[in-house]
């Protein structure tokens, strides 16, 4: 229950919608409850009064020798009828004859429906004491029930129990006494099918509406999600109640703001590093005129470095700025592919072998920054040793070397544009230090990161990439860590007259 109430909406709705309803009805219940008791009280007791004149009416008609049939055939499991001579004066004393008489049993009646309406009358007798005095009401006269001498007392002895005494016209007294239980309970069938009724047709009711509010919102977050991955999503429809539509036109705004703003960076980069070159040409010919041979040469390297730099800050540039499309491809297949073709190039890259596993990416620019990390664990560490890892919310692309490792100083200063921990400045040992920025930024579009990890002997390089979408419905197949001589591929190939490619750090 603590598991839906945190995770789902449309059971956060209806768990407080079920609540609401067990403590609206706990409160009716306790409001009717004593109203519901009075009023049974009230119509047993016009009931009995009623009967009882009838009663007395029928007897003022009939001979006195049908009388005692009369009362025999009167009386019912809860009420008895008797004749004296005498009013009830003393109100104890006619109390304790009400009780003998409701526990006589029921003349003319056989059977076990005569022992159970027995049974009836005489537990509601010993349920009575005796010591409790009753009282007395005069009902006779000024609008009330009888026009001739009537005299009516509750026995609060026994239960909802009742007695009457009325005259009648030979100066005789009809006496006639009621003692049955009523149950007035809390919880009664009737209460508990009316409840649970009402709880199904809430539910229902419920579970509707939260799912209509929870529609919009698993859309935007779906939208948040694959934006985030740097996907074209579309605009989200602005429709429904104002909250959800306001909610997703300030989505829609954003998005469109973010997309104007890479866009605009994405071309004053690229116009920078264009015109970069004219003044760079220029100096390059100018440097030419230099009589001194060496100050020509550092000056001409300088140029160099710096138009290599501005080349791949131009390429970076319109990378980022052409939108790659983003398609499901078998990340094993291309890891794969990858380093055969470094391998085929004489690079020293081996790569476990591994089930495979679609994921939803724009592969290009995964390829490349793949290849950015493995070309670096070559060039530094000597050899590249690639590896696909599933675990139970992430796919790590693990690339490791044994190089010398970073300090854990410069872990994420690694990734700045330009840097390199190599300060020579030269190429030939070192790119211009855009790989590992290129190559973040790459896994940051995916909505994963890269994590760098020293190792005992080396350097563990990790691209992790979020299991969503597609690869959200795969069974991760766990990668034991690569050993050497265990479930490895050579892929080290001579070259054969095959160019060099071109190399990012």
């Amino acid at each position: 229950m603590m598991l839906l109430w945190r995770r789902s909406l449309a059971a956060r709705f209806l768990m407080l919608v079920l609540l609401a309803l067990a403590l609206s009805q706990a409160i009716t219940f306790l409001i009717s409850w004593d109203e519901r008791g009075q009023a049974l009280h009230a119509a047993a007791k016009g009931e009995f009064v009623s009967r009882t004149s009838s009663l007395a009416l029928l007897l003022d008609t009939t001979p006195p020798s049908l009388r005692p049939d009369i009362l025999n055939v009167s009386g019912t499991a809860y009420t008895r009828f008797w004749t004296s001579d005498d009013g009830p004066s003393n109100p104890l004393a006619w109390q304790q004859e009400a009780f003998t008489q409701l526990a006589k049993p029921l003349p003319g009646i056989a059977g076990k429906y005569a022992a159970y309406m027995n049974g009836q009358a005489s537990s509601a007798v010993d349920a009575a004491d005796p010591s409790v005095p009753p009282r007395m009401l005069d009902l006779s006269g000024n609008g009330r029930p009888f026009s001739r001498p009537a005299k009516f007392l509750y026995m609060d002895a026994a239960p909802n129990g009742m007695g009457l005494s009325v005259r009648l016209d030979d100066s005789t007294w009809l006496n006639a006494a009621y003692a049955k239980a009523m149950p007035n309970a809390f919880w009664t069938t009737q209460s508990a099918i009316s409840l649970a009724l009402t709880a199904l047709i809430l539910s229902a009711i419920a579970i509707f509406g939260a799912q209509a509010i929870a529609r919009p919102l698993r859309r935007l977050a779906n939208a948040a999600e694959l934006f985030g991955r740097g996907e074209a999503v579309p605009r989200l429809p602005e429709s429904g109640p104002d909250d959800i539509r306001q909610t997703a036109e300030a989505f829609n705004r954003m998005q469109e703001r973010l997309q104007r703003f890479v866009e605009d960076r994405t071309r004053m980069l690229a116009a920078i590093s264009h015109d970069l070159r004219t003044p760079l040409t220029s100096l390059r010919l100018r440097a030419e005129f230099v009589q001194d041979y060496e100050l020509q040469e550092k000056m001409l390297k300088t140029i160099e470095e710096i138009q290599t730099m501005t080349e791949a800050a131009l390429a970076f540039a319109r990378e980022d700025a052409a939108v790659e499309a983003t398609r499901t491809v078998d990340l094993s297949a291309l890891v794969g592919s990858l380093c055969d073709d470094l391998a085929e190039l004489g690079q020293n890259v081996t790569v476990s072998d591994g089930p495979k596993v679609l994921y939803r990416c724009r592969p290009d620019s995964l390829r490349r920054a793949i290849r950015n990390l493995v070309e670096n664990a070559v060039r530094y560490g000597e050899q590249a040793k690639v590896s696909l890892v599933s675990s139970a919310d992430s796919l790590d692309i693990v690339v490791e070397d044994a190089g010398p490792g970073i300090p854990q100083g410069d872990m994420e200063q690694v990734f700045a544009p330009f840097f390199r921990l190599e300060q020579s400045r030269n190429r030939e040992t070192g790119g211009v230090g855009l790989g590992l920025s290129i190559a973040r930024a790459i896994a940051r579009h995916h909505g994963g990161d890269i994590v760098l990890e020293n190792r005992s002997e080396g350097l563990r390089a990790l691209i992790r990439l979020p299991l969503i979408d597609m690869a959200k419905q795969l069974a991760p197949a766990p990668v034991p860590e690569p050993k050497p001589p265990t479930g490895l591929r050579s892929r080290n190939r001579p070259a054969i007259g095959t160019p060099a490619l071109p190399r990012h750090n």
